[in-house]
């Protein structure tokens, strides 16, 4: 089974509608998912209240130590997704749960504040030598400037080969996905033809790839990689990431993505 997390300092990123959006289009590749939530805000929980017994069933699950064993289990019962929707800062439900992930996602809006919110989280990744990736959410639907800052931002201040872990497509920003989520549907159900269905399974699809591969590389490759500090500088002033040093995890290759956000 694989397990990924949707982690983040800052709200309003879309965790919750991204875990809604992912699971649907990772059951309709066939895949046996489970959404676990952390977030006592209850997004997950209310969305299930209003779509009633239709897969996939979400589960509340806000004590740490709950996690791993209930992640034990759902593997025994046959389960080979499950995705975590966490809530914003950090806490020990989201430590645990990156901790015992084998992907851990990171959405961002196109912003300043929001790239520079990452940093707690990717330093948890890093101390666990978990994989992550950033997912550029609610972008514009032109693009324009603000995507093109965030892009170079993260280009020059990121780990190494950031177009490794930067997925894509990018998400725009479009009424389908609160829209489906009111309805207590995933994006992909409430308008299955629009962009936002289609964009929400590339990405699926970028991840899909990426946890396979991921595991290629751990079993391969992780020893070979020295420790390098890690570092987001804005202006004159760097924010380095309070976390124990550790060995930098592998990163992908052979992704070559396009930085202009889709129409």
């Amino acid at each position: 089974m694989y397990t990924i997390v949707l982690a983040t300092q800052k709200g309003g990123s879309g965790k919750s509608t991204l875990a809604i959006g992912l699971a649907l289009a990772a059951r309709q590749s066939r895949h046996s998912v489970r959404l676990i939530e952390t977030d006592k805000q209850g997004t997950l929980s209310n969305w299930q209240n209003r779509r009633g017994l239709a897969e996939p069933i979400v589960e509340p699950v806000y004590n740490a130590p709950d996690i791993e064993p209930r992640l034990r289990a759902l593997e025994r019962d046959g389960v080979t997704l499950t995705i975590i929707d966490t809530a914003s800062g950090t806490n020990a439900a989201t430590t645990t749960a990156i901790r015992h992930c084998d992907l851990c996602i990171i959405p961002s809006r196109p912003s300043v504040a929001d790239i520079e919110a990452m940093v707690a989280t990717i330093a948890v990744a890093r101390a666990w030598r978990k994989p992550f990736t950033f997912v550029l959410n609610q972008t514009p639907i032109r693009g324009g400037h603000r995507v093109n800052d965030a892009t170079s931002v993260l280009d020059q201040r990121a780990p190494r080969d950031l177009a490794e872990v930067l997925a894509q497509p990018f998400i725009a920003m479009r009424n389908d996905h609160q829209d489906a989520l009111a309805a207590g549907l995933a994006v992909g159900e409430y308008a299955p033809s629009g962009k936002s269905a289609t964009e929400i399974r590339e990405l699926w699809q970028w991840i899909d790839d990426r946890l396979n591969g991921c595991a290629a590389d751990d079993e391969e490759s992780a020893s070979e990689f020295k420790e390098e500090p890690f570092r987001f500088v804005f202006g004159q002033n760097p924010v380095r990431p309070i976390a124990p040093a550790v060995p930098q995890f592998p990163v992908w290759r052979d992704v070559e993505p396009s930085w202009d956000a889709r129409p």
